[in-house]
């Protein structure tokens, strides 16, 4: 086994390393699972999503009575009850929520394509400047793309993200177990 290898300190977890598989796989199978019906996992996201929120939100209300001698008090409350009423109507109307929730995925992918835009220009006496114009480019593209075929788009977009995730994590976990196998096995 290589020095550094054993100086990153992998030589207790080699022997585990069929975990590390295992656990790529699962994922794997989830996120092809996940590709299969994309509007499913979309759907089960989003009511996931609500739940978080409304969860959070009465934490915050709690919260806000909890420490109710602090001077924001009131603004606690009101995001709370924000919180806790966006989950709640995420939960009943998760195809609409998950309209909403790539709305905020198209500006966001909008913003930061066009930043890229801007700074592959203004720095274009670096070589590959023009790879963070091409990038910025795609996004505003696929954002563009997306926003034109609202609301179906909403549809699918989150699925389809996260079970591309999940493949690429798992993936990337097998890769690992495998990587962890052959340096037990040199050393």
């Amino acid at each position: 086994m290589s020095d550094t290898v054993q100086g990153l300190g992998y030589r207790h977890i080699t022997a585990k390393w069929g975990w590390f598989v295992a656990l790529g796989i699962v994922l794997v199978l989830v996120g092809l699972f996940a590709l299969i019906d994309t509007v499913a996992f979309t759907i089960a996201s989003v009511i996931f999503i609500g739940a978080m929120m409304a969860v959070g939100g009465i934490f915050q209300i709690v919260h806000a009575f909890v420490t109710k001698t602090w001077g924001s008090f009131f603004l606690n409350l009101l995001m709370g009850m924000l919180y806790t009423a966006g989950g709640f109507l995420i939960m009943d109307e998760p195809a609409e929520g998950s309209v909403i929730i790539t709305l905020f995925l198209i500006v966001a992918m909008v913003m930061g394509g066009a930043m890229r835009i801007v700074i592959g220009l203004r720095h274009r006496e670096l070589q590959g400047w023009w790879l963070l114009v091409l990038g910025g480019l795609v996004s505003v593209v696929v954002a563009l793309m997306l926003y034109a075929m609202m609301p179906w788009s909403g549809l699918w977009v989150l699925g389809t993200l996260i079970a591309v995730e999940l493949l690429f994590h798992g993936f990337t976990w097998i890769q690992f177990g495998l990587s962890l196998r052959r340096h037990g096995a040199a050393g």
